[in-house]
């Protein structure tokens, strides 16, 4: 307030007495650099509110896109929580039993439709990885043989909605006594030179290079997202918890088919009957989970259009206040245009020929300004190409809109100015 004030404040403590008292009532031509002055502030708003509105644009396209998001899974009604017996004090074995346990009440719950189990936690950022050896695939040092994995329990893909393309699912019998199997998605296959229609007898290990194929792969799954809504899907392989032998927190994904509300004091109880003092952490919708992950994106999202329309608004109310400053001080030069037979339309074109000259100038400067932005955020943007026409015809009509609106009223009055007072006055 105290910078862009303090040049009228010494504009004004510089006026010329004489031309003042010679224009009869104060209301003398400014001075151009004043004018120049006033008139550039406003065309930089213009400017700044044109790279706002695009940019705000761009990241509401990236948030539609995100939105549209094929996660290759159905995260509709499916509660999910966590236990963590570990941090109790279970052993390994002890834990095993109380998941064992645990997923038996769940499955027999009025209103759960399903019940499975994983331990890396589904879409919300976690991830982990191994390296792998898998038969025919010709590893050398240097090569990378990673591929993201998780430990899942019976049921699982079918619970989460990921289809089964060909073999099997993980079942209870699947357990530290059996032999060892595995499950992959499509993009496992494909990375390790796997056929998806053949791969169903493949043997695979848990480390690079090794000559122990000790993992038969039962079963391939539709790529599903693994860890990142915006990740592009991963190589993944799964393994039953039930072999293993961890004891890690375990994380549970109950499909309702009835009110979440109702299924929620149960499943709480089911837990206490177990153990009275293992706590249920994160205890919430699926989907409410996938929507923490998107957080940043609609923060984003929400801050700078909030911007755009907050610089819009600005502009809006600055190139008003000039106009009507503009026509204050040549209230005399239109009274005697009128009086001399100019047309109330070409009145109005002369201060809506204004507005539109600092418009076209604000703009061309706000796109260049919006397309250097663009670049910066790239990174922060999903699925968007470049700033696309329909954001950019998008931001022109607005903006054109804001500025013939607020430049109408000015253009308005000064076109019903009455000749003969507008002379009386000065």
């Amino acid at each position: 307030g105290f910078l862009f004030g303090i040049y009228p404040a010494l504009h004004a403590s510089r006026a010329d007495l004489a031309t003042l008292i010679r224009a009869g009532s104060g209301k003398g031509s400014s001075a151009r650099a004043a004018t120049r002055f006033r008139t550039a502030l406003v065309t930089a708003q213009i400017a700044l509110s044109v790279a706002l509105l695009m940019s705000a644009g761009l990241f509401a396209r990236s948030l539609a896109n995100v939105g549209a998001v094929d996660l290759g899974q159905n995260p509709e009604a499916v509660l999910q929580f966590t236990v963590s017996p570990a941090l109790n004090g279970y052993e390994a074995a002890e834990s095993r039993i109380l998941f064992d346990e645990l997923e038996e009440r769940l499955a027999g719950l009025p209103g759960v439709a399903a019940v499975t189990s994983s331990m890396v936690s589904i879409l919300s950022g976690n991830s982990w990885g191994n390296d792998v050896s898998v038969e025919g695939y010709e590893w050398e040092p240097g090569m990378n043989a990673n591929s993201r994995y998780n430990e899942v329990g019976p049921g699982f893909f079918s619970t989460m909605g990921i289809p089964l393309l060909s073999g099997r699912e993980f079942t209870p019998a699947d357990v530290q006594e059996t032999p060892k199997v595995a499950v992959i998605n499509e993009t496992f296959a494909r990375t390790f030179g796997l056929d998806p229609r053949t791969a169903v007898g493949a043997r695979m290990a848990r480390q690079s290079g090794s000559g122990d194929l000790d993992i038969e792969i039962v079963g391939i799954v539709r790529d599903a997202k693994y860890s990142d809504v915006k990740d592009a899907v991963p190589p993944v392989f799964a393994l039953p918890h039930r072999q293993t032998g961890n004891n890690n927190p375990l994380h549970y994904y109950v499909r309702l088919a009835a009110d979440g509300e109702q299924v929620v004091p149960r499943i709480r109880e089911a837990v206490a009957a177990l153990d009275p003092n293992l706590p249920i952490e994160d205890l919430r919708m699926l989907e409410e989970q996938i929507d923490e992950t998107l957080a940043v994106d609609r923060l984003i999202g929400t801050l700078s259009g909030s911007f755009a329309l907050l610089a819009t608004l600005l502009a809006a109310v600055g190139l008003y206040g000039v106009l009507s400053f503009t026509v204050a001080r040549r209230t005399r030069e239109i009274g005697i245009r009128m009086a001399l037979g100019a047309e109330t339309g070409s009145v109005r074109s002369m201060v809506l020929r204004q507005v539109l000259v600092m418009t076209v100038m604000g703009g061309a400067l706000g796109l260049g300004a919006a397309w250097f932005l663009s670049g910066l955020a790239e990174s922060l943007l999903f699925g968007v190409e470049g700033v696309g026409v329909a954001i950019v015809l998008g931001t022109i009509a607005t903006i054109a809109t804001v500025t013939m609106t607020a430049g109408y009223l000015p253009a308005r009055r000064a076109s019903h100015v009455d000749p003969v007072v507008a002379l009386r006055s000065e």
